[in-house]
């Protein structure tokens, strides 16, 4: 068989909407991997104990203009069952997605322990993707785990699009043309909360509270632009569900059937410093109504400011230089950071996106070349990130206990 006809095989486990989507989001990772990769594309199977949601899913696929690639698609109750029927075919999977809540990912301990499965099942040869957060688990428990994916070989990506966006991409390329120094990062996410009618959001004990699940894209972006925390400076406060201010009016869940103390905090205000020297600040709030965000990330540097605006809907980086006073704008049209992390994990894998891909992208847009083969965000980075976000719910819930003992 051919390069050019030779088909590339996909395991998904977990048919969730992160991997399959809906009318109210943006991600949809079978999507972006369909473009890439066009008719090479076999999906060998889908693992998920759901048996309507994959049929709903493969009936779904069975209209699109992607059919042919979901033709042999097997449905899985199990990653054990996948194996079996997978190992020593000319099916093996050659990248397999993680889209399971985090709660079974990120440990050793049975049961939540989907990267030593899948290792263990299918070995070093196929790419693996995972969803961030990396788990629902302290951070003690996410690093063995980390250790074993480095040592595995297998090539590895963590899902923090926001780092493809090509508006980060210019920052970053003028922090290294100007070889800025960072002194300074300051980020604000405001997020619209009442169309949220996921009970679990709320509740820290089940997706950890907003800076662990939510934030952690900002965080992340704080480090990469920033450079590494020095954790021991991390201090944080909040504003509790329980004050006066925190009283929120557009909740759509009961939050009454949420215990007390695992209510999620209103505000989160976050500060650090850098191991370079710099220093970092984070302000997370629910309090916008609707469905759209605000947020922005502020870099400072000796005669440069660089400014990321409205990330999840019209990302926009303004810039100030010694030059001007005066901020130059930049946008890009059509710019999609879920398709980016795809296309640098599967061109990692020595595959180049098809044809139509290929000419549906901008080669050069001021300045900005179109996503390469190359992992932007490792396994052990965003081991990183989910300790720094931990650190701050930790320091904020602190802060917390010790004003209202007073």
């Amino acid at each position: 068989m051919s390069e050019t006809t030779k088909k590339f095989h996909v395991l998904y486990i977990g048919a969730g909407n992160i991997t399959f989507g809906n009318d109210n989001v943006l991600w949809n990772h079978s999507l972006r991997i369909e473009t890439y990769l066009g008719a090479k594309l076999e999906v060998v199977g889908i693992v998920d104990p759901s048996v309507e949601r994959v049929k709903q899913v493969l009936l779904q696929k069975s209209g699109s203009a992607a059919a042919a690639c979901y033709a042999k698609t097997k449905h899985f109750m199990t990653l054990r069952e996948a194996q079996e029927q997978l190992t020593g075919t000319a099916t093996l999977p050659d990248l397999i997605l993680l889209a399971t809540p985090p709660h079974f990912r990120g440990t050793t301990q049975p049961g939540r322990d989907l990267e030593v499965q899948v290792v263990s099942a299918f070995g070093p040869a196929p790419g693996l993707f995972v969803e961030k957060p990396v788990s629902t688990a302290r951070p003690v428990q996410v690093w063995p785990v980390a250790k074993l994916v480095q040592q595995s070989g297998n090539k590895i990506a963590v899902g923090y699009m926001l780092r493809y966006l090509k508006v980060v991409q210019k920052a970053m390329s003028i922090i290294r043309d100007n070889n800025i120094k960072v002194m300074a990062v300051n980020a604000r996410y405001s997020m619209a909360y009442s169309k949220v009618r996921k009970t679990d959001w709320w509740d820290k004990a089940k997706q950890c509270g907003p800076i662990v699940e939510q934030a952690t894209h900002f965080c992340d972006l704080c480090r990469y632009l920033g450079g590494e925390v020095d954790l021991d400076t991390v201090r944080a406060c909040a504003l509790e569900h329980y004050e006066p201010a925190g009283k929120l009016s557009s909740m759509l869940v009961d939050e009454s059937q949420i215990p007390a103390e695992e209510r999620i905090p209103r505000v989160t205000a976050a500060f650090w410093k850098y191991q370079g020297g710099a220093v970092g600040s984070l302000m997370h709030i629910v309090a916008l109504h609707g469905i759209r965000y605000s947020n922005e990330i502020v870099v400072a540097g000796d005669g440069f400011q660089l400014r990321l605006v409205d990330l999840y809907s019209t990302p926009t980086l303004y810039v100030r230089t010694p030059a001007s006073e005066q901020e130059e704008s930049f946008t890009f049209l059509n710019d999609d950071p879920f398709y980016s992390e795809f296309a640098g994990l599967l061109g990692s894998l020595g595959t180049v996106p098809c044809q139509e891909a290929a000419n549906g992208v901008d080669s050069v847009q001021q300045g900005v070349p179109t996503a390469s083969a190359e992992i932007l965000s490792s396994y052990e980075d965003a081991c990183k990130t989910y300790e720094f976000t931990w650190r701050i719910r930790d320091e904020s819930e602190k802060s917390s206990a010790e004003f209202r003992q007073n």
